[in-house]
């Protein structure tokens, strides 16, 4: 079914095509605008909607003619069909020389309209639209319950959103526990994930500022109150993704670590997924087993470890953990309770000033692509020593 848009002041002529459109089955009007927009509103309408048609009334020649002009240029591969009362060769002749080719007119044949559709889906095959989207998508995955990774991804989207140029959306996808909302003081948050998800189809420039809450330069999208029975679908989380895309630089995924349908769906999509465990036994073990399984997903090439809460004598080296992982661990962040409190209870981030707060910053700056995406890693002379067999052996 072809996604299509209406720019139709002719309110009336409007409802008639729309009519027609719609007991053909063949396209989903998702918006319509009853006045000819700006090209600052253009634009916004265009990212929101994501149309591959759009159908335009040209009663009002040259607003029309410059709209058209504007998605030719802008936003290749959406069809344009004009529509009018009257069929005038001369107009019919300046449409075509904006890139339009097709063109409807009262009363709306049902099988006129029906073989243009057709065209119009044989040609959107052929050449899909182009819409402008972030590949930044970052999926936060908690190897154990507790291992810190909400911390983490509020932590580094403050950072990253303090970048310049940088709009960032962080999404708590943990329906069961998402703590997002809590940590940043977002109690009183009227809407969630689970709005954004019951609207998906219909979400556009008007409805997602209400939706979402803002902290700082950073915006947000909690997990709001807990609700067993709800379920997110995988389709829902696409066009959750796919409007995101087009209006953030960055997008921050918390994912709950049960592995549901949609945080799979979630993990697809990302560009880059950090793994988080801590040094204790259970959670080395649980992040070996979410690697099998995400190597069995072919993600292993995306998948970052990241070593939450590590000591300096730690009774397993970080050598004897990459030995088990099979892979390097990207980054370790140090273990700093208090300061995590002190944040926690003030409900900002923790201090950037602190050796935890700079892991954070560093993090962001490698999302950003601002550093290498493997930080040094900085040996210790007890690290050359030969350790005794630990239990990590029999994980």
């Amino acid at each position: 079914m072809l996604r299509g848009v209406l720019i139709c002041p002719d309110q009336e002529l409007g409802d008639r095509l729309v009519s027609v459109l719609l007991d053909s089955r063949r396209v989903g009007m998702v918006r319509r605008l009853d006045a000819y927009p700006n090209t600052v509103e253009l634009g916004r309408f265009i990212r929101a909607s994501a149309p591959e048609v759009l159908f335009l009334s040209i009663e009002t020649r040259n607003q029309a003619l410059e709209i058209a002009k504007y998605i030719h240029d802008k936003v290749p591969g959406t069809q344009v069909v004009a529509i009018s009362r009257a069929c005038d060769p001369q107009i019919l002749l300046e449409t075509m020389r904006v890139g339009i080719r097709e063109f409807l007119s009262p009363p709306f044949d049902p099988s006129a309209v029906l073989d243009t559709v057709k065209r119009l889906e044989d040609l959107v095959e052929q050449n899909p639209p182009s819409f402008e989207g972030t590949d930044s998508v970052f999926a936060f995955l908690p190897a154990k319950a507790g291992s810190g990774t909400t911390t983490i991804a509020v932590n580094t989207s403050l950072a990253l959103s303090r970048m310049p140029d940088n709009h960032v959306l962080l999404a708590d996808m943990d329906l069961n526990s998402g703590l997002v909302g809590f940590m940043m003081s977002l109690n009183k948050t009227q809407y969630s994930i689970v709005d954004a998800a019951e609207n998906a189809l219909e979400m556009d420039e008007n409805l997602w500022p209400k939706i979402v809450s803002k902290k700082d330069a950073l915006e947000v999208l909690p997990a709001g109150k807990m609700r067993p029975g709800f379920r997110i679908e995988a389709t829902q989380i696409r066009h959750i993704l796919s409007y995101a895309r087009r209006h953030y630089s960055s997008i921050v995924v918390d994912l709950s670590g049960m592995m549901e349908k949609y945080s799979v769906e979630i993990l697809h999509e990302a560009k880059q997924v950090f793994l988080v465990t801590t040094a204790e036994l259970p959670a080395l073990h649980l992040c070996r087993e979410k690697l099998a399984f995400l190597r069995s997903e072919d993600l292993d090439g995306r998948v970052s470890i990241l070593l939450n809460r590590s000591q300096k004598r730690g009774q397993i080296s970080l050598q004897e953990m990459e030995k088990l992982f099979g892979m390097p661990v990207y980054m370790t962040f140090p273990n700093d309770y208090a300061g995590v409190h002190a944040a926690l209870t003030a409900g900002k981030h923790v201090n950037s000033s602190s050796a935890l707060g700079g892991c954070y910053r560093e993090l962001a700056e490698s999302m950003a692509g601002k550093k290498a995406a493997v930080p040094e890693k900085k040996r210790g002379f007890m690290d050359l020593l030969p350790r005794r067999k630990t239990e990590v052996e029999v994980l």
